[in-house]
């Protein structure tokens, strides 16, 4: 199969794309740097608008003062496609690391550079080039931009649920591996508060009272054996606090936050039943009372038909490009590729530029890759567009989060 011009012309752009993205990630804009999302938010806006026949809409978030970003081209195309991005990072306005360096030819270091500035470089590009194509006018693409996704996209998942209406396929642009692959599937993950009361007492009388502090970690003790009981699940103990009471007192509160992750669908429901079960056990002491709040924010993603037969498609396109050869992982870090799952839409993940290191200062993109990635998911969507990839239709199911 052929390869439009626009799409093969990319690699005339790799020091303009390295430019674009050591620009976009020396802008600050981390999940709770408000200003900093904003400008980052104008700065996409102006870039997007460039693409000829693009709507373009800023959506409030619901408790939060930043906003997502909506992009879409031929909504009233028969067939549509959903590519997801992020333009928040985990650097704060005063982290330490905020500018770009080379290490050498084909490294870029910086902040947000495959996490994911590096991804929305990639998604621009390859937007441009596929609207040069010859059949792009028979796709429809819904671009979202979204400024919470480090802190677990609470305030805009509902805008993933409504996008599952309206596309078909999703393609989520976080860094790809730095082996190359994409992302398979990726664990589910919850955060969960367990609170427990017990009675106050001098520490002198300590048989009136109930020891809130030990109680809980006696639970502790019991929800850190779960992954042992249940594979596939993880379960990080992340803080414990036991109150500001005197030290001659007998502590009556205490709290401690879980971080749980699973593999598949069902295992929420049996990782919330365990729960349950040892709080149970817990409560049956005499003046103790644990109470679990939370939920998985992020159900499993896991790998269906549709993407078993998008990826073949994925690599096809990846080694009619002439490129390195790849498969896919399952991943533990969640994304909002989750979401997308949750709301009953498949969706490639890990389909921006190889990098590795997130979350560090010493986060990389591997910048030959920008170009690289970006000619593949403009040449996936000119298939697709052409009828020469037809994605087949998934069935939906939408599970349960809740630890109520």
């Amino acid at each position: 199969m052929s390869i439009p011009a626009a799409i093969s012309s990319l690699a005339q752009r790799s020091d303009e794309l390295v430019e674009q993205l050591e620009s976009w990630a020396n802008l600050n804009s981390g999940s709770s740097h408000i200003a900093g999302l904003a400008q980052m938010r104008k700065t996409l806006r102006t870039a997007f608008a460039a693409i000829p026949g693009v709507l373009i809409e800023e959506i409030p978030l619901v408790g939060t003062p930043a906003q997502a970003l909506r992009v879409r081209l031929h909504p009233a195309a028969s067939r549509q496609i959903f590519l997801s991005g992020h333009y928040d990072t985990v650097y704060e306005a005063d982290h330490p690391f905020q500018t770009c360096s080379r290490l050498d030819e084909n490294t870029l270091r910086g902040p947000g550079v495959a996490d994911m500035k590096g991804g929305l470089v990639v998604m621009l590009a390859a937007l441009q080039a596929f609207a040069q194509t010859p059949a792009a006018a028979k796709l429809g693409g819904e671009v979202l931009l979204t400024p919470d996704e480090e802190t677990g996209s609470h305030a805009s998942a509902p805008l993933f649920a409504e996008a599952a209406k309206r596309c078909q396929f999703g393609l989520v642009f976080e860094a790809a591996r730095v082996t190359g692959d994409l992302v398979y599937s990726r664990k589910g993950t919850g955060q969960f508060a367990v609170t427990c009361r017990g009675r106050a007492a001098h520490v002198a009388l300590a048989n009136e009272g109930r020891n809130a502090v030990v109680a809980l970690a006696a639970f502790v003790q019991a929800v850190s054996k779960v992954p042992e009981e249940l594979p596939g699940v993880l379960l990080n103990v992340v803080r414990f606090n036991s109150g500001e009471g005197a030290s001659n007192i007998v502590p009556d509160q205490a709290e401690v936050l879980l971080d749980v992750r699973v593999t598949r669908v069902a295992d929420q429901g049996l990782v919330l039943a365990r729960l349950h079960e040892l709080i149970a056990a817990a409560n049956s002491a005499d003046g103790i009372h644990l109470e679990l709040k939370g939920g998985f924010n992020r159900p499993p993603k896991e790998c269906g038909p549709v993407e078993e037969f998008a990826f073949a498609a994925w690599q096809q396109a990846a080694a009619d490009l002439g490129l390195a050869p790849f498969s896919w992982i399952h991943t533990g870090g969640g994304s909002d590729g989750n979401l997308l799952a949750a709301a009953g839409m498949p969706n490639l993940d890990g389909v921006g530029p190889v990098g590795g290191q997130l979350h560090s200062d010493r986060e990389f993109c591997m910048v030959p890759t920008l170009v690289e990635r970006a000619q593949v998911v403009a040449l996936f969507l000119h298939r697709v567009a052409a009828g020469e990839i037809l994605l087949p239709v998934a069935a939906r199911s939408t599970p349960s989060l809740s630890a109520d």
